[in-house]
C-alpha cells in the first residue's frame, strides 16, 4: 500500500504583513493605502485580538476618557466622529469603537484572531507562522506593542509571599481589594492613577524604585521633542529603550495634588526582599501587606520574531531610520509602537515613516493616492 504523503502547507503571498491592529498598526497600515497599496491584494493587517481595540479593549473599567492621558486621532479620521464629547465613556468601550469604525472606513481588511507564533527568514522573503495559516512577505511592519508583556522584576522571595500578586496587566476594580492592605510598586503613571483609586476604598502603601519626579507646568511640543529624543537615542544605538514617562517626568494634575492633600503619596524606597507576610528592607523594617500590586510596566512583545536574531548582546534592536522603525540587522522590518514610538502620537508618526521607508525600500511602484 502506497504511504500518503504530507499535505503540502501552501504560504499566502503579500508585499507586506502588519502585525497588530492598534493605533500603530491602524496607522501604518492606512499610509500604504495611501501609498497605492491594496489590502488583500498587496498587504494583509493581522491581529491577536479577537476585536478592534487593541490593548484599550482591556484596560481597567474605571478608566475613563476623563482619566486616560489622551487619545490621539488616527491619520485621516477624528477620534470625535465617534465619541462625541462624553468624558465619562469607558476608555474599552469608546476606543474599539473608534478603532472598529476606523478599520471599515478605510477597509483595512484586518484579519482576526490571527495570533503569529514564528517569522523566519526565507532568503528574499520572510515567513510568517500563525495559528490560522502561513505567510510570506517581503517585508514586516511590527506593531504588536506591549500589552502582552507584562514586566514583574524577580525579587528575593517572590514565591514565597502568602498573599496575592497581580500586574496592572491585571487589575479590574479597586473595590476588589476592600478590606485589604494593597503595596502598590511602580513610579509610573499607571501605578499613580491605580494608587489613587484604591487608597479611596482601602489602606495603600507605595514603594517606588527612585524617587518620583513631579512636573510642574505645561509640557509643551520642544520638551516632548526631547524627552522622545532621549529615547530614540538609546534604540539608535542598540539599549533596550526606557519609557518616555521615565525622561518627562510626572504631570503634576488637580488629582495627583488632591492625593497629595490626603496623605497618599507618601512614598517609599523600594524593599529588597519579600516575606510570606509581605516585604522587607535591608536594615530590617518590615511591612505585612495582604497584595502586591506590581506597576511596573511592560516589555515590547517580540518573541515571535526571535528567529530572525535581531537583538544586540544588551538585549536591545538596533534602529535606525527617519523616526527610528527600522531594525538595523534587517531593513525589511520594521517596528512601529517600540522606544521613542510608543505612545499613540509617536505611532502616529512611525506608522507613517515605517510605511514609507518599507515600501521604498521595496521598489513597490506607488502611485498618487489622490
Amino acid at each position: 500500500m502506497a504511504q500518503s504523503q504530507p499535505a503540502v502547507r501552501i504560504a499566502l503571498k503579500r508585499d507586506i504583513v502588519v502585525i497588530g491592529a492598534g493605533q500603530a498598526g491602524l496607522s501604518a497600515a492606512y499610509h500604504l493605502t495611501r501609498l497605492g497599496l491594496q489590502p488583500r491584494r498587496d498587504f494583509a493587517v493581522l491581529d491577536a485580538a479577537p476585536q478592534p481595540g487593541g490593548a484599550w479593549q482591556y484596560r481597567w473599567p474605571s478608566l475613563t476618557l476623563s482619566t486616560v492621558n489622551r487619545v490621539h486621532d488616527l491619520p485621516g479620521m477624528s477620534f470625535a466622529e465617534t465619541a462625541g464629547d462624553d468624558a465619562a465613556a469607558l476608555a474599552s468601550v469608546a476606543v474599539p469603537k473608534y478603532f472598529a469604525a476606523y478599520e471599515e472606513r478605510f477597509d483595512l481588511a484586518v484579519q482576526r484572531p490571527v495570533a503569529v507564533n514564528l517569522v523566519c527568514n526565507r532568503g528574499e522573503r520572510l515567513r510568517i507562522e500563525t495559528n490560522d495559516g502561513l505567510l510570506s512577505a517581503r517585508g514586516i511592519i511590527n506593531a504588536t506593542g506591549t500589552w502582552e508583556k507584562p514586566y514583574i522584576p524577580d525579587y528575593p522571595g517572590h514565591d514565597s509571599f502568602a498573599g496575592r500578586q497581580l500586574h496592572t496587566h491585571d487589575f479590574h476594580t479597586a473595590e476588589d481589594f476592600a478590606g485589604q492592605h494593597v503595596l502598590i510598586v511602580g513610579g509610573g503613571i499607571s501605578a499613580i492613577q491605580l494608587l489613587d483609586q484604591i487608597s479611596l476604598v482601602t489602606r495603600t502603601s507605595w514603594v517606588t524604585r527612585t524617587p518620583p519626579r513631579f512636573r510642574e507646568g505645561p509640557f509643551d511640543q520642544d520638551a516632548g521633542r526631547a524627552a522622545v529624543k532621549l529615547v530614540e537615542d538609546r534604540v539608535r544605538a542598540g539599549l533596550p529603550p526606557n519609557s518616555v514617562v521615565s525622561v518627562t517626568g510626572l504631570p503634576m494634575t488637580p488629582a495627583i495634588a488632591a492625593m497629595q492633600q490626603r496623605g497618599v503619596l507618601n512614598r517609599q524606597p523600594m524593599f529588597d526582599t519579600i516575606t510570606p507576610t509581605g516585604v522587607r528592607w535591608n536594615d530590617g523594617t518590615t511591612l505585612n501587606v495582604d497584595v502586591i500590586l506590581w506597576c511596573t510596566g511592560f516589555r515590547s512583545a517580540l518573541d515571535h520574531l526571535a528567529p530572525l536574531q535581531l537583538r544586540e548582546p544588551s538585549g536591545g534592536i538596533t534602529m535606525t531610520g527617519r523616526l527610528a522603525t527600522q531594525v538595523a540587522r534587517d531593513p525589511r522590518i520594521h517596528l512601529v509602537g517600540y522606544g521613542p514610538s510608543a505612545s499613540t502620537i509617536g505611532a502616529n508618526r512611525a506608522g507613517a515613516a515605517a510605511a514609507a521607508e518599507l515600501v521604498g525600500l521595496l521598489g513597490h511602484a506607488s502611485r498618487d493616492p489622490s
